[in-house]
């Protein structure tokens, strides 16, 4: 039986990318979104198809939401579970006025210390 097409051992062609001469059988095909084209591309040109342009071909589940949440009872004021107090933090340092803000008690200390810099010159 007789074949189609000659075996192209010794032919060469043209890189449809950058023009230049290279033998036919280094060409490779160019894949966009997982299908070949006609494209013919030498090895510097070439690029494998990115897996950035085979978006929205699989599904993807990314749930973000819990089924039947239940609120940190932690936040609950009064007695042992008053850990998570809000602290305000403005001039002065922790300064709420109790009658002005209830409910907010101030457990915010300062502390500074002052020290002393050297220069050496030489």
């Amino acid at each position: 039986m007789a074949r189609r097409f000659a075996a192209g051992n010794r032919a060469f062609a043209f890189c449809d990318v950058c023009g230049l001469r290279y033998k036919l059988k280094e060409l490779r095909d160019l894949v966009v979104r997982g299908r070949t084209t006609s494209v013919k591309a030498c090895v510097t040109c070439w690029n494998p198809s990115h897996p950035q342009l085979r978006l929205g071909e699989l599904p993807v589940d990314d749930p973000q939401s819990l089924r039947n949440p239940r609120p940190d009872q932690s936040l609950v004021l009064g007695g042992d579970r008053s850990a998570r107090t809000i602290q305000w933090a403005f001039n002065p340092v922790g300064g709420v006025n109790e009658s002005l803000v209830p409910n907010t008690p101030n457990r915010l200390v300062v502390s500074v210390a002052v020290g002393t810099a050297t220069v050496e010159i030489t």
